[in-house]
């Protein structure tokens, strides 16, 4: 499952964007990979490890709205199942 935020570009700056994303390992368990940064450069990667797919779909889920209550828009979902949406 992927998930593209990004914000509103300004005169002065360019947008800044989040890339969210599950990634099924080896060995049976879940990353989240969180990229962010600003359009146009290289961004930060974080990856966080969970066991079950279900925790690494909650952790996506908050991740999510974490960026959304920050100004982010969400500009693509892709995946088997969208994570609910906020409220």
């Amino acid at each position: 499952m992927r998930i593209y935020l990004q914000t509103a570009p300004t005169p002065d700056k360019p947008p800044r964007y989040c890339h969210l994303f599950l990634q099924e390992d080896l060995l049976g368990g879940w990353t989240l990979i969180k990229e962010t940064g600003r359009q146009g450069s290289s961004g930060r990667i974080t990856k966080l490890h969970f066991d079950r797919r279900e925790h690494a779909e909650i952790a996506l889920t908050k991740s999510r709205d974490a960026q959304v209550n920050r100004g982010y828009r969400v500009v693509f979902i892709k995946g088997e199942q969208a994570p609910p949406a906020l409220g």
